[in-house]
């Protein structure tokens, strides 16, 4: 415990002097838009009340955290699509099925939490559209529904199974994989703003430039190695691969959930910029993060 605290304490100092610093920069240059890297900021102080909690008083605490966290990135998602009255019912079970997948992580059900989004909410989630609701627009309707449920339940899902797969370094873990995605999000942020030149895909995040993702791939990779013994038990080979991977998985993860919100929102552009500040740019990174580090310390170690 005395241990965990001294972390906690680390970690708080650390996100006192790096939010200063953002106050700062964003009065001395007011005019480069640093939105997204305060959005970033705020994702790391909750993401820290979350291990506050988790660590100091119990697991379940986090675990309920996470699900709050999960329903209102995928209530968010649902917002973006443009909906007919007979898909309210689908989009009802879409929500059913999230204290579902956190249960089967409770009582520690690896087997189910694996298929439950995959295979079994993906057969019967048609049904409540099929039944005296016709065919128009059904396949529009369902797919949409379960890329969320993928996304927003079944891949964020993977940050509360830590602490239940592995207790002992669970929280360290996930917060070495949060640490690392955000890190990751905001230097590609700041290394576009200054030196980025080529973007990546303009119409859908003119924030993502290739010098932006060479920067944060070496930075992250860097301080992946660098911190890896002091919160997992991995060593430094893992550190750097682990480094790598969340770099890339962080990436896509970012682009994909870009230029899946401005497919949902052609036309609508307040609304895409008003969703710049969402619980979906706050996660974007993590509905791909999360699933891919989970797997890889799964496969290679025994604790998990």
């Amino acid at each position: 415990m005395n241990s965990s605290l001294f972390t906690l304490i680390l970690i708080f100092t650390a996100l006192l002097t790096i939010h200063l610093m953002y106050v700062v920069i964003n009065k001395i240059q007011p005019e480069k838009d640093y939105a997204t890297i305060g959005v970033r900021i705020k994702t790391w102080w909750g993401m820290f009340f979350i291990f506050f909690l988790a660590t100091l008083f119990n697991p379940v605490v986090s675990l309920l955290s996470l699900m709050a966290l999960t329903f209102f990135a995928l209530k968010e998602y649902f917002s973006m699509i443009k909906t007919r009255k007979a898909d309210r019912r689908l989009f009802l079970w879409a929500y059913l099925a999230i204290p579902v997948q956190f249960y089967w992580i409770y009582i520690e059900w690896y087997g189910m939490f694996i298929v439950f989004i995959p295979l079994y909410v993906f057969l019967f989630l048609p049904l409540p559209r099929l039944i005296n609701k016709g065919t128009v627009g059904f396949l529009r309707s369902v797919s949409s529904t379960q890329w969320g449920l993928m996304l927003m339940v079944f891949g964020l899902s993977h940050l509360a199974y830590f602490q239940f797969a592995t207790p002992q370094y669970g929280a360290g873990l996930v917060l070495f994989l949060v640490v690392l995605t955000q890190l990751n999000d905001v230097v590609h942020h700041l290394a576009s703003i200054y030196i980025g030149k080529r973007k990546i895909v303009p119409t859908a995040n003119p924030n993502l430039t290739w010098e932006g993702f060479a920067c944060a791939f070496v930075v992250t990779t860097g301080v992946s190695y660098l911190i890896s013994p002091y919160l997992t038990p991995l060593n430094p080979t893992f550190g750097l691969v682990s480094g790598m991977l969340i770099s890339l998985s962080g990436f896509f993860g970012s682009l994909t959930v870009s230029v899946l919100k401005r497919d949902l929102l052609i036309g609508d552009d307040d609304k895409f910029d008003a969703l710049k500040k969402s619980y979906l740019s706050r996660v974007d990174s993590l509905t791909y993060t999360s699933p891919v580090f989970f797997h890889l310390i799964r496969y290679f170690f025994d604790f998990m």
